[in-house]
């Protein structure tokens, strides 16, 4: 892949780009041109002036001219002012990373015969450390993210959707690690030192995520002691009602994905 253009440089873009200039290319050592579009000007010309082979283009046609591969990037609500009177050839290649977008929807408002594919690239990509889902499996596209951190190809979009949803969850993780710095200092602790000890402790917990050796169950059980601390914490208050609130939660937004997915008829 010579040529990849993103339409839309907010978090996503800019990580997706970022990634893969810190990557090796291709697996042959090259590294593909990337052209961005001017959405998100100021992040746009950050990278081109940080990044050798980064430009960018006059508007959102000529990312599509110049690319074999192009990333739809913007926001759900953004969608349609982003690619109103867009030309993608057949010969082009669109990777959907838009929440809540079907690739039907894209195909409707492009108006083209080109392979369209979804992916769930996360911020980590930048880091090329993002497992990337996709839908449908699509040699080239899974390649490249397989190559920026790994692939995980979806049996349908039903389960791709699903995938989608787990997304949801990763501000409830920092909002309840935040939860408990705030507890830590209302018994007097720094708010510093509470903030640091809490990374820390969480830190530890992600690195044994990489032993993939053991199940998370596993995983939990290996770190609880019989009637000891962690026990205690998770039976009163990770409980079957609190389980079931989480369970609701993700299917409430799982429902709200699917019908965001479907495409709307043109008006």
């Amino acid at each position: 892949m010579k040529r990849i253009g993103i339409i839309g440089v907010g978090e996503i873009g800019r990580a997706i780009a970022t990634g893969l200039r810190h990557g090796g290319g291709d697996g042959d050592g090259t590294v593909p041109e990337i052209c961005l579009s001017p959405r998100g000007a100021r992040a746009a010309a950050e990278l081109s002036s940080r990044y050798e082979g980064v430009r960018v283009c006059a508007g959102n046609q000529e990312v599509v001219d110049r690319s074999e591969l192009v990333i739809i990037a913007v926001r759900r609500r953004d969608r349609r002012e982003a690619l109103a009177g867009l030309a993608v050839g057949a010969d082009r290649i669109v990777v959907n990373v838009m929440a809540g977008v079907s690739n039907d929807e894209v195909r409707q408002m492009l108006g083209t015969d080109a392979a369209i594919v979804r992916a769930i690239p996360l911020p980590a990509i930048r880091e090329r450390r993002s497992i990337t889902v996709t839908y449908p499996p699509h040699p080239e596209v899974d390649a490249l993210f397989e190559q920026m951190g790994g692939v995980l190809p979806a049996e349908d979009e039903a389960a791709f959707d699903a995938f989608s949803a787990l997304t949801g969850t990763l501000t409830s993780h920092y909002a309840y690690l935040a939860t408990l710095t705030s507890w830590a200092a209302a018994q007097g602790i720094d708010g510093g030192d509470a903030d640091r000890y809490v990374r820390s402790l969480f830190q530890g917990v992600g690195r044994s995520l990489n032993d993939g050796s053991r199940t998370l169950h596993q995983l939990a059980a290996d770190h609880e002691t019989p009637n000891g601390n962690n026990e205690r914490v998770r039976t009163t208050w990770f409980d079957p009602a609190n389980a079931e609130a989480l369970t609701n939660a993700l299917d409430g937004l799982l429902a709200a994905l699917r019908q965001q997915g479907r495409p709307t008829r043109p008006t």
